[in-house]
């Protein structure tokens, strides 16, 4: 089935004849081709979430189509054609004002998850709904994955929201990412505050001098933790400060992978694309599953260690066809404070992953175990 999820698709389609069969149009406002529409055949398609007019309505009805409306009483649309952006996400958000981030569409959506029922839906049209959302947004990502030339090099971080920007740790999380944004890597996370963050700050700045970067840092540390109410507004000064920059003559892209479960942690700016999902198992999963050039566990407390065995087990039962590396940042902590380094050397024992897991305090050690791995 053929999808259609822009305007310019849509037009560019008219033109190739009248017979829509097996077409998918999602999220598009089509009342001004209702004319055209008028004339066509639809066996077997289907429009989600599109504005029509009623007689474009009945017209693919009676030629064998189906049509699902929006629900405009809800904050989200379930039939996205696009991941979210930071513009899409926080349209609203006032960085003079850091109140004004209540006003934004990630808050409201927020709000709406939380009266109707958090992660267990008082209604079936809200369960049904969310599901579709979460769906279109998975569409949405395995569209833009689809467009990348290597798609072995997507590499995650992992780690704790409560990672202070003032940290060491967290400025060697920007720093692995920058250089392997650097290296054409694509660099993801669960896109929150903390080392995702950092991820995301490390990849906007591959086109920036560590200069640069140093003086980004030094604006963040104005707030350090994610619960600061300068947080965003300081991020988005940054942004401000070092636009969007191409490095080697292309842009460099991130994908943050947040959810609505932790909505009272804002998800970072600096991720180029978002994919905002409800369900937190989809995207946890989603998350560790695309990372196939290799995951980078950054300290965190239970989240981290749960991802870092689900990994592992993708890992020990090669769940997606192979076995990617495990890189462990800060060997105290790993090995003495949480010490799941050792019992991860001792599970592996024997399998292959075994020579995939390593351990260091350095930036560039950790970007080598990345790097040196070929898929």
């Amino acid at each position: 089935m053929i999808e259609i999820e822009t305007i310019a698709e849509f037009a560019e389609f008219l033109k190739r004849g009248k017979d829509w069969n097996d077409i998918a149009v999602q999220g598009l406002d089509l009342t001004n081709y209702s004319h055209q529409l008028l004339e066509c055949n639809f066996r077997g398609s289907v429009f989600l979430g599109c504005r029509l007019e009623e007689a474009a309505v009945h017209r693919i009805m009676q030629t064998g189509g189906l049509h699902f409306s929006d629900i405009d009483h809800i904050p989200y649309k379930p039939f996205r054609g696009a991941l979210y952006t930071r513009e899409t996400l926080f349209e609203g958000f006032d960085p003079r004002n850091p109140g004004s981030y209540r006003q934004t569409t990630d808050w409201k959506i927020y709000r709406h998850y939380l009266e109707t029922g958090k992660h267990n839906p008082d209604s079936i049209l809200e369960t049904l709904v969310r599901r579709l959302h979460d769906f279109s947004i998975s569409d949405a990502l395995n569209d833009f994955l689809g467009s990348l030339e290597n798609k072995n090099r997507i590499a995650a971080v992992m780690g704790g929201h409560s990672l202070s920007r003032e940290s060491r740790d967290f400025k060697k999380v920007a720093r692995i990412s920058r250089e392997l944004a650097r290296s054409g890597y694509l660099m993801i996370s669960g896109g929150g505050p903390g080392a995702m963050e950092a991820t995301h700050l490390g990849a906007r700045f591959a086109g920036y001098s560590e200069v640069d970067m140093d003086d980004a840092l030094r604006i963040l540390a104005g707030a350090p933790l994610y619960f600061d109410p300068r947080w965003l507004s300081t991020a988005y000064e940054v942004i401000e400060r070092f636009p969007a920059r191409q490095y080697h003559g292309a842009w460099v892209e991130s994908i943050g992978i947040p959810t609505w479960l932790y909505g009272h942690e804002p998800a970072t700016p600096f991720a180029s694309r978002i994919a905002k999902y409800f369900a937190n198992s989809v995207r946890e999963e989603g998350l560790l599953a695309l990372a196939v050039g290799g995951v980078i566990f950054a300290p965190g407390s239970a989240g981290t260690i749960q991802e870092i065995f689900q990994d592992a087990c993708q890992n020990h039962y090669e769940s997606f066809g192979l076995a990617s590396p495990m890189a462990f940042l800060n060997t105290r902590y790993w090995q003495e404070e949480k010490p799941v380094f050792p019992l991860l050397t001792r599970l592996a024992a024997g399998e292959k992953y075994a020579a995939l897991l390593s351990i260091s305090d350095e930036a560039e050690a950790i970007v080598r175990a990345i790097t040196d791995f070929k898929p």
